[in-house]
């Protein structure tokens, strides 16, 4: 575990860049700048949705970039409704007589994901909390209420065929 120094200059060498390194430790976890922060804890992950910015009084702020945000949802949503997969499904669905399901999902997904990336633009906070919360909580939402109808309808269609034994 020690380390034998040949001197005590090397020694004090050592000193001054331990003692260096952990006022630069001390700056980064003091959030004096926080993007530079932000992204040593992220490894790099929030620099894209960070830009410093300087207001009125001269000061540096740190604000979130949310036409970035709101970039990045709409073309994931445009992808994933523009997936060649996704054209493969509508085709097979029509064969099968399911195509309008597979466009009202579609077309579902489309209308909530503009929805929200309005509502992100927008000034208000409150719009915006209902924008994530669609983006978060709508899937969760709609799924649920996917399986809810498909369990209705499979009982009702059971308790039929019932009725008619």
């Amino acid at each position: 575990m020690s380390r034998n120094y040949n001197s005590l200059e090397e020694l004090r060498r050592k000193k001054n860049l331990l003692q260096q390194e952990v006022v630069d430790l001390e700056n980064l976890l003091t959030f004096k700048n926080t993007k530079e922060s932000l992204s040593a804890f992220t490894n790099g992950l929030t620099d894209q949705y960070l830009q410093e910015k300087v207001d009125e009084d001269g000061e540096e702020k740190v604000v979130i970039r949310k036409d970035v945000i709101a970039k990045q949802i709409t073309t994931e949503v445009k992808d994933l409704l523009i997936n060649k997969n996704t054209a493969i499904g509508i085709a097979n669905s029509a064969l099968t007589g399911n195509a309008a399901d597979m466009l009202i999902k579609l077309g579902l997904a489309a209308l909530v994901g503009n929805f929200a990336k309005k509502n992100m633009k927008s000034s208000s906070w409150k719009k915006k909390l209902l924008g994530a919360a669609l983006i978060y909580i709508a899937p969760v939402a709609l799924k649920l209420v996917r399986e809810k109808l498909e369990n209705y309808q499979k009982n009702k269609s059971v308790s039929s065929m019932e009725q008619l034994i």
